[in-house]
């Protein structure tokens, strides 16, 4: 009889043997994954003889590294790739604690007085919807829909123009970018669909990216606001190295050694 062990039921491929490090589980459950189609944190915690917390940080870790998709109870296989470009309806419905903390943790950094920039994305629109209350400020902007969530405020409005990007609703192209290269901006709060700490900051839309790489450009300081399942994600196009950035806003299970990466670059991580 073939002797079972603690990283496989006795009808799955043989893995290495106990005492399991955290990346040999980790590798474990991809491979479970692979071969079963979607793994649970009940099973994974009595397979592994561990505990629930434990697992669920395994599978927020390789969601994060874009390898899985976590679900409620478990997770699937990775639905990414480089050229996803989900709609900002479909993005809301992902991560909304953690953008919301990123959000208030961002407005405590704005002062009466200044020029923002917003570009377009979830976590941006949640900092849009917090600065409803100032009453001067500027805020420049290619979405849309940001536009829209502080009309009726004291917050002044400037809408780049552009051609307009229904799955995002912001506009691009060179009207876009043109009307940007007049401007000057004090803080720049940027969006992301991937973040890899040694790559950069990207996304799968190049019209996009070139209209958020002279943001970069015009804005004095320019601080990410993405949450945790940004990164270990490269998407199609580059939009600015790390180098470009001042500051990251992220929240907890973001991987420790991207922190690590992220500040031997000088950059400031604020963590929420």
């Amino acid at each position: 009889m073939r002797p079972t062990n603690r990283l496989y039921p006795t009808d799955s491929p043989p893995a290495i043997l106990i005492p399991v490090l955290n990346e040999e589980r980790r590798r474990a459950i991809l491979d479970l994954l692979t071969h079963q189609g979607r793994v649970l944190v009940t099973e994974l915690s009595r397979q592994f003889e561990t505990s629930q917390v434990t697992i669920r940080k395994d599978l927020e870790i390789l969601h994060a590294h874009g390898l899985v998709h976590r679900t409620h109870g478990g997770a699937l296989p990775s639905r990414e790739g480089a050229l996803e470009d989900p709609t900002l309806r479909e993005k809301e419905k992902l991560h909304h604690q953690e953008k919301l903390r990123i959000a208030d943790s961002a407005v405590k950094k704005v002062k009466e007085g200044q020029v923002l920039i917003l570009d377009s994305g979830t976590t941006t629109t949640a900092i849009a919807r917090a600065l409803r209350n100032f009453q001067n400020l500027t805020i420049i902007t290619n979405a849309v829909n940001i536009a829209a969530e502080l009309a009726g405020t004291a917050v002044e409005v400037i809408l780049t123009g552009g051609t307009l990007r229904k799955n995002s609703f912001s506009l691009v192209g060179p009207i876009a970018e043109e009307t940007l290269r007049r401007l000057s901006a004090d803080l720049l709060f940027l969006g992301v669909d991937g973040f890899d700490v040694h790559f950069g900051l990207s996304t799968p839309n190049l019209l996009e990216a070139k209209v958020n790489r002279v943001m970069v450009e015009i804005a004095k300081k320019t601080v990410a606001v993405c949450d945790s399942s940004k990164f270990g994600r490269r998407s199609l196009s580059l939009i600015a190295p790390p180098s470009a950035l001042h500051e990251v806003i992220t929240d907890r299970a973001v991987p420790k050694s991207d922190i690590r990466a992220l500040k031997q670059a000088g950059i400031d991580v604020t963590l929420v």
